[in-house]
C-alpha cells in the first residue's frame, strides 16, 4: 500500500462558504499549485451571470477547492463505516479537486460554437503531457487514468463515483452553496451539516438515513430554485446569446479571409479547428476579453457592435416564445433582414430545460442514479416513494423559451417599420 505523503504542516485556505479548506497531503498541495489548476482562477464559475448578479465573479478555482473540502469531510464521516485504502481516499480527493480542470473560458458558450466539451479536455489534461499528470503518476502510472475514470463515471467502484457524480454529490453541494453566497440569493442554501451527518456508504453508492429525508428534500428544492432563479435567468442568457454570436461572427469572418486589425493569435487554433492541449490551456477569459476590446474597433460593423454590447452590458431584450410559432419566427427573420438587421446575429431563440429529480426507468436512454433512503429496518427505498414533495416533481422536465433581439436597433428604424416589428414581437410601446 502507498504510504501517506503528508505536508510538514497542514495548509489552510480561508473560504467564505466552508470557512476553511484543509490540505494535508503533499500530492493535493502540488496539484493545487500546478499551472493547469491555477488557470482556473481565470475562469468564472458562473460564466455570464455576473451581468445579472454582480457578486457572481467567483472562479472555478474557488469551486474546485470547495468540492475537494466537501469530499474530505465526507471521507471523515465514513471513517469506521467503510474500509477505504489511503490510495482510494486520495483517488476521491483528486477527482473532487480536478473534476472541472478542463473548463474553458465562458465554458458553455465557447463550447457550443467551437464544438468542444470540457470533459474531453479534463481527460486530456489528466492523461497528457502536463504537470498534473506527472504529479498524479507519483501514485502509480495508472493513477491518472483511474482519476479520469472516476470523473467520467466509468470507474468500477460505484460508491467512489457517486461521491463526485450523482444527484446529490460533493460537486452539486458546493456549487449550490457557493453560487448562492456569491450571487446574494437564499435559494441555494440547505443544511449541508445535516446532509453529511445522515449520509452513509453503500455498495451501490451513497444512501441517506430516513431520519434525514427532510434535509434531502430541502437540497432538491434548493437545486430547483437555483436553476430557475439564477442559472437560467433571462438576462444571463441574453449575455450568453451575445457571447455566442461574437464567437460565431469571428469564426465566419476568419473563414471568409477577413483581415483582423488585431490578429487573434491565441484563437487561431480554434478558428482553424486544429487545437492541441497547449493551445487549449493558453486560453482563459482574460484572453477573450482582450480580443473583444480589440474587436470593438474592427471595421466589421457586426463584430464591433456585438463586442461593445457585451463589454458595455448593452444586451438583447427578450420576449416569451412559443416553439409552435415556427412560422412567425421565419417571418420575423425575413422582416429583420428587410429592415437591415441581420437575423443570424440579432434574432435568436434560446431554450433551457431542467429535470430537478428523476430515477431510473427501464427502457429509457439515460440512467439516473436514484437517491436512496436507508430505512430503520435496513431496507433501501427510493426517495420519491417516501417524499410527497419529491414525488410531485420527479420525472417532470420544465422548459423555457425566450426570443432575443436588440431593442435599440428596432427602435432606430423608421416609425412604421419599428412599430410593426414591435407589434409582431409582442412588445409594448413603452418597453
Amino acid at each position: 500500500m502507498q504510504q501517506p505523503q503528508l505536508l510538514h504542516e497542514e495548509k489552510v485556505f480561508k473560504d467564505p462558504v466552508h470557512r476553511y479548506v484543509h490540505v494535508r497531503e503533499k500530492l493535493i498541495w502540488d496539484l493545487i499549485n500546478s499551472p493547469e489548476f491555477q488557470r482556473l482562477r481565470r475562469i468564472r464559475q458562473l460564466g455570464t451571470s455576473f451581468f445579472t448578479f454582480h457578486g457572481g465573479e467567483h472562479s472555478r478555482f474557488n469551486h474546485s477547492l470547495g468540492v475537494y473540502e466537501i469530499m474530505r469531510r465526507i471521507l471523515e464521516t465514513f471513517e469506521g463505516r467503510i474500509q477505504l485504502s489511503y490510495e482510494e481516499k486520495l483517488l476521491c480527493l483528486c477527482a473532487a479537486l480536478l473534476h472541472d480542470v478542463g473548463h474553458g473560458p465562458f465554458s458553455h458558450s465557447f463550447e457550443k460554437v467551437f464544438r468542444y466539451h470540457h470533459e474531453d479536455w479534463t481527460r486530456a489534461i489528466l492523461l497528457g503531457d502536463t504537470q498534473i499528470n506527472r504529479i498524479l503518476r507519483r501514485m502509480g502510472d495508472d493513477f491518472p487514468k483511474r482519476v479520469a475514470e472516476v470523473i467520467a463515471k466509468t470507474y468500477d467502484n460505484k460508491l467512489i463515483v457517486s461521491l463526485i457524480s450523482s444527484q446529490i454529490d460533493a460537486d452539486r453541494m458546493d456549487y449550490l452553496l457557493r453560487d448562492a453566497y456569491y450571487t446574494g440569493v437564499n435559494y441555494g442554501n440547505f443544511e449541508i451539516e445535516r446532509i453529511l451527518r445522515v449520509m452513509r456508504p453503500h455498495d451501490e453508492g451513497i444512501v441517506f438515513k430516513f431520519s434525514g429525508m427532510h434535509a434531502v428534500e430541502d437540497y432538491i428544492m434548493s437545486r430547483y430554485q437555483m436553476y430557475w432563479q439564477v442559472y437560467f435567468h433571462p438576462v444571463t442568457r441574453s449575455a450568453e446569446v451575445v457571447l455566442r454570436k461574437i464567437f460565431q461572427r469571428a469564426k465566419e469572418l476568419f473563414a471568409k479571409g477577413y483581415s483582423f486589425a488585431q490578429e487573434p493569435v491565441l484563437l487561431l487554433p480554434f478558428l482553424t479547428d486544429k487545437v492541441n492541449l497547449s493551445d487549449y490551456l493558453s486560453l482563459d477569459e482574460s484572453v477573450i476579453l482582450f480580443y473583444m476590446q480589440m474587436w470593438r474597433k474592427e471595421s466589421d460593423p457586426i463584430l464591433k457592435d456585438l463586442c461593445s454590447r457585451f463589454l458595455d452590458r448593452n444586451l438583447f431584450k427578450y420576449v416569451e416564445y412559443n416553439p409552435r410559432d415556427y412560422r412567425l419566427l421565419q417571418e420575423l427573420k425575413q422582416e429583420f433582414q428587410a429592415a437591415g438587421i441581420d437575423p443570424m446575429y440579432y434574432l435568436e431563440v434560446d431554450t433551457t430545460s431542467d429535470l430537478p429529480y428523476d430515477f431510473y426507468r427501464a427502457g429509457e436512454e439515460e440512467e439516473r442514479i436514484p437517491i436512496m433512503l436507508l430505512m430503520p429496518s435496513g431496507e433501501l427505498v427510493e426517495l420519491s416513494q417516501k417524499s410527497e414533495i419529491v414525488e410531485a416533481i420527479s420525472g417532470k422536465r420544465r422548459f423555457d423559451y425566450k426570443l432575443y433581439f436588440p431593442m435599440d436597433k428596432v427602435l432606430a428604424l423608421p416609425e412604421d417599420v419599428s412599430g410593426k416589428l414591435r407589434e409582431r414581437l409582442g412588445v409594448m410601446e413603452d418597453a
